[in-house]
């Protein structure tokens, strides 16, 4: 985890070995090769370590996936077609499911899943259930559950309902519901106001619908169960949401979760465990020094640079 944070582009087994502080009977590549082979991954680990780090009464609890690239990956598990945000196109890669606790300043990974639905028949909405079910379990009681439109289906809304939470998601335009009695229509028919409009949902019930037009003209509509929600907490918890996006770039860009080569699923598995663990660490330290992600990775890296600076060897 540790060479995770200081590695500024390569993650190899060999490139571990290479970094090794001088001493007896250093660790070799082969050493990290098993290593990755040999862990059981488990996400319950990133738990134990995450726990002291959120508080269960407070915050925000936010659900949403990316993908993983291996542009190039012809001969790697748990590799397979998925939408890319970035890319604005279906590329290969994996994806990782992550259930993230925020309090607005605070990005604490708290469980995550891989999608592998050839081997363990799992959907996403299968982990999206898992996953807040397990978080019920350990005593979370959040102000809201956030998440996309992809997980807005009624099973997983009324899911959020059983387990005794609200949630904030976003629908799409074409989401049946209804002002009056017996006249369904796409919700983008309906009058709905920013401030929200009270509407029923087909299958659901009644629920609170804000309608977003942004500067560019593109047309959002957020969606939830608490009908007493007021436009400035909406705005608060949309904005808390938007965290997990700032953490799938962390751990893209500081973490290196994405630049393993090892092809056995067991050895991916075990490292996208031990870069979202390294992440942990990189946030709780950003946190406490105010220093940003950013920062705390280049004051690893900058000593290294200025010494060259002094001493060129070539």
């Amino acid at each position: 985890m540790n060479f995770l944070l200081g590695s500024p582009k390569v993650v190899t087994a060999t490139e571990a070995a290479r970094v090794q502080a001088s001493k007896e009977d250093p660790a070799h590549h082969d050493a990290y090769t098993r290593l990755l082979h040999r862990l059981e991954p488990e996400a319950h680990v990133l738990w134990e370590e995450a726990k002291g780090h959120v508080s269960l009464g407070e915050g925000i609890l936010v659900l949403d996936d990316t993908t993983l690239d291996k542009p190039y990956a012809k001969h790697i598990d748990l590799v397979t077609r998925h939408w890319s945000g970035k890319h604005k196109e279906v590329v290969l890669g994996i994806n990782l499911i992550t259930l993230l606790w925020t309090d607005g300043d605070r990005h604490i990974p708290c469980d995550y899943r891989l999608y592998d639905k050839d081997n363990d028949g799992l959907s996403k909405n299968d982990h999206f259930t898992a996953m807040l079910k397990v978080a019920k379990e350990r005593g979370f009681s959040p102000s809201c559950v956030v998440f996309d439109s992809w997980y807005s289906s009624l099973e997983n809304l009324k899911e959020v309902r059983d387990l005794g939470w609200n949630f904030l998601t976003r629908l799409k335009e074409n989401r049946t519901v209804s002002i009056h009695p017996h006249e369904h229509v796409a919700v983008r028919d309906l009058p709905v106001s920013e401030q929200g409009t009270r509407v029923h949902l087909k299958g659901y019930g009644f629920i609170l619908v804000f309608k977003l037009v942004a500067t560019k003209g593109d047309v959002e509509y957020w969606a939830t169960n608490d009908l007493l929600l007021d436009d400035l907490n909406r705005i608060k918890y949309a904005q808390y949401a938007w965290t997990i996006e700032n953490y799938h770039r962390g751990i893209k860009q500081f973490c290196g979760i994405e630049r393993a080569q090892v092809r056995a699923g067991r050895a991916q598995r075990n490292h996208i465990g031990l870069s979202l663990r390294a992440f942990l660490r990189l946030e709780r330290f950003s946190y406490q020094s105010g220093f940003s992600w950013f920062e705390a990775k280049w004051s690893i890296i900058r000593p290294a640079v200025q010494a060259f600076m002094i001493n060129p060897f070539f």
